[in-house]
């Protein structure tokens, strides 16, 4: 049996994340920072189910300042979760949301750096240290805010949004995701500033994992143990969501790794808790299982065998279970034995969590983000309608994306992209190319599968 990471504790309003503290589970909302209202009823709806943070995004200074009267609101009626506000491209707006919320989240990726221009640009070591002094002195105020209103940091970075500076010396890499936290957590630890969680995530799990796992040891080797927050971003929706989240999750949740999670599906927020809360119930037999899914490997096939009645269950275990076996490639093959489901059943979720660990394609990936206050159209209705006209094209990878903040990069690992560029209006992308501009929203998806079927052609 692994046994969990030794972290530093984070406060965070009332609660604490990490050293013996419970695994945290939280979700954000999807509703525009600027309508109260709204915000309040998900935020409740979400703490009801189990959620113990809300993250809300903060896209500029007015919707920072209504986490006033969102939080106001919610404690009125009391409802003291914590409060996080995600910030993206404004570091201003990171100033602004320190003095309300319990938690910020930053993007080292898009902090102070410009939009990543997907261009190969090349640094001298002098520009390269001028870019990190740049840093320090926008994060320094930052900093000092925070630690006036008691206000604790989420350093998130994301595989999709690493700056140019960063892919200028490592690439697209899990070692240039490592590092492009490391600068700023050295920032805090110079600083201080203790009260800090980390996040990497992609959605590609083999990323998502490697790179995590590269943190732990980054940190370590400088006497660093800040809690850690997972997730595999952009995951999706309804099966192949959840056990996408738990290939990734739970590869590290079995390794001891992770002191808060979040299950990122294309669907209601509160959704997302059960799941979570289903993932941190199971660690102990996973891990069990783990250790038995890798002592059965033979003529490179994993062999497991479940007694559990309930099929989301069943599932979440089995993906979690055989998770880093088939990441760290172990086996190409994945045998799943069940007396409560149906051999064909049983396949097919074989196949699915071996696409989710990136082994085996046997059908169309969909790489769709959970939304947000910045998504620019109804994702959910969206997602029905690509799935609708893609489905059957076998291994093709489509990403569906809310808006530009993870963009094009989160999709650099998916075929073609649909991204909401403003209200009513979408981009397509083949790779990280952008192919059609500003198209009516009523118009894109048939436009997308013509590009899809002409690309076939040639």
């Amino acid at each position: 049996m692994s046994t969990r990471r030794i972290s530093s504790v984070c406060h965070v309003g009332n609660i604490a994340i990490g050293g013996d503290n419970p695994i945290r589970i939280q979700s954000m909302t999807t509703t525009d920072t600027n309508d109260t209202e709204a915000c309040v009823a998900q935020a409740k709806r979400i703490i009801d189910a189990g959620g113990e943070l809300v993250r809300l995004t903060t896209q500029g200074s007015r919707e920072a300042e209504n986490m006033k009267n969102i939080s106001a609101r919610l404690k009125a009626d009391g409802y003291t979760a914590p409060l996080v506000a995600d910030v993206h491209f404004n570091a201003h707006v990171a100033d602004v949301a320190a003095q309300y919320c319990e938690k910020v989240r930053i993007n080292p990726g898009n902090y102070v750096d410009p939009a990543r221009t997907f261009k190969k640009l090349e640094y001298t070591d002098e520009e390269y240290q001028a870019e990190l002094l740049r840093i320090e002195e926008r994060l320094t105020p930052f900093i000092g805010i925070c630690r006036e209103h008691k206000t604790a940091v989420r350093i998130g970075v994301n595989h999709g949004s690493l700056s140019d500076r960063i892919m200028s010396r490592y690439g697209d890499t899990p070692e240039g995701i490592v590092e492009s936290c490391m600068e700023f957590l050295r920032i805090f630890k110079k600083h201080d500033f203790n009260d800090v969680v980390i996040s990497i995530k992609a959605s590609n799990t083999v990323v998502m994992v490697q790179s995590v796992r590269l943190l732990v040891k980054a940190m370590d080797s400088e006497d660093m143990h800040y809690p850690l927050h997972l997730g595999v971003t952009e995951a999706g929706e309804g099966e192949d969501g959840r056990i996408k989240s738990a290939v990734g999750i739970g590869a590290l949740l079995t390794e001891g790794i992770g002191d808060t999670i979040r299950v990122s599906l294309s669907e209601e927020p509160e959704c997302e808790i059960p799941v979570a809360r289903k993932m941190v119930g199971s660690i102990e037999e996973c891990t069990r299982l783990r250790q038995q899914a890798e002592t059965s490997i033979k003529d490179d096939t994993i062999t497991l065998a479940i007694d559990e009645a309930d099929w989301e269950t069943l599932q979440l275990k089995a993906a979690m279970a055989v998770g880093a076996l088939l990441i760290d490639r172990k086996a190409h093959e994945l045998t799943l034995q069940s007396p409560h489901f149906p051999d064909e059943r049983l396949v097919t979720l074989a196949d699915n969590i071996l696409q989710a660990a990136r082994i085996k394609f046997t059908k169309t990936e969909y790489i769709s983000c959970p939304g947000c206050g910045r998504t620019l159209y109804n994702l959910q209705d969206t997602i029905a309608r690509i799935k609708k006209a893609t489905g059957h094209l076998v291994g093709l990878k489509i990403g569906i994306m809310g808006c530009i903040v993870n963009g094009p990069g989160e999709m650099a690992d998916a075929d073609y992209g649909y991204v909401g560029a403003a209200r009513g209006k979408i981009s397509l992308y083949r790779g990280k190319e952008c192919i059609e501009k500003n198209i009516p929203e009523e118009e894109a998806v048939d436009r997308l599968l013509a590009f899809i079927e002409a690309d076939m052609k040639n």
